[in-house]
């Protein structure tokens, strides 16, 4: 425990996988040149100007680079979280991680957990070891927001700003508020340790308990293998078509579903769209999702090949792993 507590009182789990705010450069000036998934979160939280009386525990779940987040630290997370959120004395759960695929990170965790507990992903764009690190403000407003009445859902907080799992896309390369909500807008702000909602938290999804006890059940690397391919202007389809022969032949780790990066309203190059269905034909889930950083796909509900609505590609093909895997563990 990190921090002095009321006994009785439920307190917050903070789970470190790494990333940019576990980061370490050679210089306190250097804001991109360092290594990421270095400093432990037990360290993070030393010194941090921590709500009163709440209890506030550390465990690291991981230390990397979220660039390289994988089904494994994916499946250790969901059943760490699964365990505390089932606890009476956590209230919330915190979990520090890198900015590259934490977009990815927070919709899988919504769509296994569905919980109604609060569950807050923070991270930074500047390392720890920078001149003015924006990490331990992020974490603070994240503990605060895993312990807010009412709180519920997989959430993001980064800058201040609290976005849902459903709608956070990582949209600059650099600055520090570099997550946004698209056209839905964001779930509220985090002011001076007080939440500003804006928007309902996320609502519970009625498969996630299927989701949860297959993600659990089944060894990471015999997880489904889902690609992202984008439609663009002089598109081909070899590629799908190359997937296809590799599943054919039962190559080892052929691929199970496909997700087109689609155009505008989910319109994709014909060249791509015959190769497409030519892989569905073959047994290959396919799904299409926008390019477009706002909006969803609509109409077109006779189209052959379904669409992924409101959700990104990377998210598309989140769903889809997930779609897959329980249906194999049926």
């Amino acid at each position: 425990m990190v921090n002095k507590s009321v006994p009785g009182t439920p307190g917050v789990l903070v789970l470190g996988t790494g990333g940019t705010i576990a980061g370490r450069a050679a210089s306190a000036s250097d804001n991109v040149g360092y290594t990421a998934g270095e400093v432990g979160v037990d360290v993070l939280l030393r010194g941090l100007d921590l709500p009163p009386g709440l209890p506030v525990w550390a465990e690291q779940v991981a230390q990397l680079d979220s660039k390289d987040m994988d089904f494994e630290v994916w499946q250790a997370l969901a059943t760490r979280c699964a365990e505390a959120l089932a606890r009476e004395d956590v209230c919330g759960i915190v979990i520090t991680h890198g900015t590259d695929t934490l977009e990815e990170t927070a919709f899988f965790l919504q769509s296994v957990l569905s919980p109604t507990k609060p569950v807050v992903l923070t991270c930074a764009m500047r390392p720890a070891s920078a001149l003015v690190p924006d990490g331990p403000q992020n974490l603070r407003d994240a503990i605060g927001l895993a312990a807010w009445p009412g709180a519920s859902g997989v959430t993001v907080v980064c800058a201040g700003t609290v976005h849902r799992s459903l709608d956070v896309q990582k949209v600059h390369t650099y600055r520090l508020d570099a997550f946004d909500s698209g056209d839905a807008g964001p779930l509220g702000y985090v002011e001076e340790g007080a939440l500003r909602a804006l928007r309902a938290w996320p609502e519970p999804a009625d498969a996630a308990p299927a989701r949860l006890d297959a993600v659990i059940a089944t060894e990471p690397f015999v997880w489904p293998r889902v690609e992202i391919l984008t439609s663009h202007a002089g598109a081909q389809g070899l590629l799908i078509d190359a997937l296809v022969h590799a599943r054919q032949s039962h190559a080892a780790h052929a691929v199970d579903g496909l997700v087109l990066a689609a155009t505008g309203n989910g319109t994709v190059h014909h060249t791509i769209e015959v190769a497409a269905l030519r892989a569905q034909a073959a047994g290959i889930a396919v799904l299409r999702a926008t390019r477009c950083a706002q909006g969803r796909i609509v109409g077109a509900s006779h189209a052959a090949i379904r669409d992924a609505g409101a959700l990104t590609p990377v998210k598309a093909r989140v769903a889809l792993i997930l779609e897959l895997l329980v249906a194999r563990v049926r």
